[in-house]
């Protein structure tokens, strides 16, 4: 049972890496932290993720879903955030929304083409679930 438990972390933390490196500025993307991930002993089989993005001015996301529920908190800047369904919205610093599990984000960017946006992300998911997945066009 023991190397089960190891596995699956070992498993986890590759994945998590993955996920980082395929997430950096070097491609072209939002600059992606994680800083904390922790399995929910209240709720077995799932974790909680927390995590910043960082835009460069006039920077974006891919299109993507997101298996889990995502809070999103404006920390520095403003960004413009469109979920499947939904019009386009504008959120500042101190401002944040709320993505329900299985949403589409059809976009996410820095709202200005001259300063940085930071957010901070929360995101509950089972342990086997991808932080994200591509969203074709």
């Amino acid at each position: 049972m023991r190397n089960l438990k190891t596995m699956s972390a070992l498993a986890a933390g590759l994945a998590l890496l993955n996920f980082q490196l395929a997430y950096a500025h070097g491609d072209g993307q939002e600059e992606v932290k994680v800083l904390q991930e922790q399995a929910l002993l209240n709720a077995p089989g799932k974790q909680g993720l927390l995590l910043t993005v960082d835009y460069a001015p006039g920077q974006r996301s891919v299109a993507h879903s997101h298996a889990g529920s995502v809070f999103a908190y404006v920390a520095e800047g403003a960004v413009i955030s469109q979920l499947k369904g939904g019009e386009p919205k504008r959120y500042k610093a101190g401002e944040s929304w709320y993505e329900p599990a299985g949403s589409v984000h059809l976009e996410s960017r820095n709202a200005s083409d001259s300063k940085p946006a930071k957010l901070v992300v929360w995101i509950l998911k089972t342990d086997k679930q991808a932080v994200l997945d591509p969203y074709p066009k």
